[in-house]
């Protein structure tokens, strides 16, 4: 008989990449709350309070807004299969990898799909998308809220309200961004939005908080073919998510525990209170980053306060840096991906993680490693700079 593995037991990290971050220990707590069934009239009621949450975090009275029962990609994925039929012009405007993500996804729906990009670190202005709209008339477009791979902040607070005006439907990735920076569907006019549960919401990954508007459940309804994937089809699933809780599948117990406390956590601190937290954080972080010599790749007008995305200095190994990190401080960030693969480090400070601790941690800890590479950097000038940022 082989041995049995030991106990588990893994070395305790911080992670400080762009996804997942720790999730807050009363999250961790209630995850061991005894399971009930998924049709138990009290988990009943806890679908319902967290839903009601949910909507209080995203800023919208949308009835269609439960957590998908997956990761992130998942609600990429219902948004799109739900919103879009074969032949269908969508446009997706990509700004990074994400919105490459997006472009794949769209294009498995078969839609007549048109593809706008960026250069990686930008994002398209107001005037830009009305001419991309005008041009192309699409039922639906895309767009990623905020590009974790760059560091980007696509401001979408006027799009939806000039998709209208072309009778297009907006469909937005809210991952990075709900629960770190403002999110106002409703006030926004955003149609479809995903997130998910590993980041500003301080949940272990597994649950995509979607949310439909009228309009977009509207366009479902008027659908003409079935939806692609039977396990997204909101047509189905809504009826288990909405008055009827007729049986869909089974839904993860434990992860909507966790979520329905990641999301009393937010509304406790109250909206306004942690986006200035994320803020605060952010710009100590920056000036400690600054003053090791790291340059940002997004613009300061677009920056992403909750991943910071820096060059790599010259001569500085990406995989070496980062396992020195790991290894000998126990602190995980993120590398680059696409153009950026090698020349990037993403350093998230999100829900839990958004805190001082980790921002000074993780300075001492990039000195530390940037001096082992041979960078020229002044003893104690990252933790010195955060320092100053707080008191000012």
């Amino acid at each position: 008989m082989t041995a049995l593995p030991g106990q588990l037991n893994p070395t305790p990290r911080l992670l400080l990449g762009p996804g997942p971050s720790d999730a807050h220990p009363r999250v961790l707590s209630v995850m061991s709350t005894p399971l009930l069934g998924h049709l138990d009239p009290q988990f009943l009621d806890i679908m319902t309070e967290t839903q009601t949450m949910l909507r209080e975090v995203y800023q919208t009275k949308n009835p269609l807004t439960f957590p998908v029962s997956a990761t992130g990609m998942a609600g990429m994925e219902t948004c799109f299969v739900n919103l879009i039929e074969p032949g269908d012009p969508v446009v997706v405007c990509s700004i990074g990898y994400f919105g490459t993500r997006m472009i794949d996804v769209a294009g498995r729906t078969g839609a007549k799909l048109t593809v706008k990009e960026k250069p990686w670190g930008q994002v398209f202005d107001l005037n830009e998308l009305r001419d991309i709209l005008k041009e192309t008339r699409p039922k639906v477009l895309g767009l990623v809220h905020a590009e974790t791979s760059t560091g980007a902040l696509q401001d979408i607070s006027q799009v939806g309200k000039l998709c209208h005006e072309f009778g297009t439907l907006l469909i937005t990735d809210c991952v990075t961004t709900l629960g770190c920076t403002p999110v106002k569907l409703d006030e926004w006019e955003v149609d479809a939005a995903f997130s998910c549960s590993q980041k500003g919401l301080s949940c272990p990954p597994g649950m995509s908080p979607i949310s439909f508007s009228p309009r977009a459940v509207d366009a479902l309804k008027n659908r003409k073919t079935k939806v692609q994937s039977w396990y997204l089809d909101l047509t189905s699933i809504q009826s288990y998510w909405g008055g009827d809780r007729a049986y869909h599948h089974t839904a993860p117990i434990t992860m909507i525990y966790a979520l329905r406390e990641g999301l009393r956590l937010v509304l406790e601190e109250g909206l306004e209170a942690r986006y200035a937290r994320h803020l605060r954080n952010h710009a100590a972080l920056k000036a400690g980053l600054e003053a090791l010599g790291l340059e940002y790749i997004a613009a300061e007008a677009c920056r992403l306060p909750q991943v910071n995305a820096v060059k790599i200095p010259a001569g500085v190994d990406d995989v070496a840096g980062r396992k020195r990190l790991l290894t000998e401080f126990g602190i995980e960030i993120g590398g680059g991906l696409g153009d950026f693969k090698g020349k990037a480090w993403r350093i998230g400070i999100m829900g839990y993680n958004s805190r001082s601790i980790c921002v000074l941690s993780v300075l001492a800890a990039l000195e530390y490693v940037l001096r082992g590479a041979g960078v020229k950097v002044t003893p104690g000038s990252g933790v010195a700079a955060a320092e100053l940022a707080y008191s000012a």
